[in-house]
């Protein structure tokens, strides 16, 4: 584009206004308009000049905005943007990479959990209750030396990885392209594995059923798409180890979840840390609810006090990257889905 071209960037999600407001520094060429919206059809006077769209669900028809050539989401995940027609012609890009740190913590906080038996302490704390036979149910597992499966290497699971090698385990994972170990997306400063040197080996998607049997516990981390649908179902958790602690922090529509239950009411698990279920809210009928060896969180593992300050801290370096003509970060593939 030429060098003296106004951009003209709408941002519908509300935030508030100190943390937009460095937005304007990135280049005199900006003009930034910040008009929270829920619907398109709020924006009728806005859609003919944007050419740059932030946004987490308000998405215009292609009609409405001739213009547009980039749509940022607050979001990693944009299987909902991607039904929208007009994601097809603009570059779509993700925050990816700023929820790694919370989801990485909440994964190892619900493995350090089932292994030092917390919902036992509170079990029996919630009855006054000092039990007997205390080094029979309580002596802890250890992470020290186990194997952890990462299903998809990307942002999350290269802060999982992280993490896992500072608890002394032993790292596999599954990734779509497994010679392309390095992280091109973007990341906190200190947090993932930009190399690829924390995890052991990688296996390619069509080897996951070489690499479950090796793992103590499983964790997904895959975007859904077209060929992760039901990517775990029951022939998968046959293969995992008994006693394995599962943990889904993807999508709820990766795993299989009848074959899920099953699998837990038969024992062959020895846990699930689940934050994502098929139907959301998970359903009051969901057996789910009831099973002694499930950890239940309503999708909030990404959460965090700083999502809003790094996904605009995301969003700065793009539109310094999208005024120089560079490459911007957290590109989604159309075809691919992510």
């Amino acid at each position: 584009m030429p060098a003296n071209q106004t951009v003209h960037v709408l941002i519908t999600h509300s935030f508030p206004d100190e943390l937009t407001q460095p937005l304007h520094a990135v280049s005199p060429r900006l003009r930034i308009s910040h008009n929270p919206a829920k619907h398109a059809d709020e924006l009728v006077d806005h859609w003919p000049q944007v050419e740059v769209l932030y946004t987490s669900t308000v998405m215009p028809r292609a009609e409405q905005a001739p213009r547009l050539r980039w749509i940022q989401s607050h979001w990693a995940g944009v299987e909902h943007l991607l039904q929208h027609p007009i994601a097809a012609r603009a570059h779509l890009t993700t925050v990816s990479g700023i929820g790694a740190v919370p989801i990485a913590e909440y994964v190892f906080g619900g493995l350090l959990a089932f292994m030092h038996h917390l919902p036992r302490f509170l079990f029996h704390q919630a009855r006054n209750e000092w039990p007997s036979g205390r080094w029979e149910k309580f002596v802890p597992a250890e992470l020290r030396g186990a194997t952890l499966g990462i299903v998809g290497y990307g942002s999350l699971g290269r802060e999982i990885a992280r993490l896992a090698r500072a608890f002394g385990m032993r790292t596999l994972a599954t990734k779509r392209n497994a010679a392309h170990s390095a992280d091109d997306g973007w990341r906190l400063p200190g947090a993932g594995d930009a190399d690829g040197s924390q995890v052991e080996h990688i296996f390619a998607p069509d080897a996951l059923h070489v690499m479950l049997p090796l793992c103590d516990h499983i964790v997904v981390t895959v975007p859904l798409t077209p060929n992760t649908r039901h990517l775990i179902g029951a022939a998968e958790f046959a293969m995992m180890k008994a006693g394995a602690i599962f943990v889904n922090v993807a999508r709820g529509k990766v795993v299989d979840e009848a074959a899920l239950i099953a699998t837990l009411q038969n024992g062959q698990l020895g846990g699930a840390l689940l934050d994502v279920f098929e139907t959301e809210p998970l359903a009051t009928s969901s057996p789910l609810w009831q099973l002694p060896n499930v950890i239940i969180s309503p999708h909030v593992a990404g959460f965090s006090p700083h999502y809003d300050e790094r996904a605009l801290q995301v969003f700065a370096e793009n539109l310094r990257r999208y005024l120089s003509n560079q490459p911007l970060l957290n590109g989604v593939d159309f075809q691919k889905r992510y």
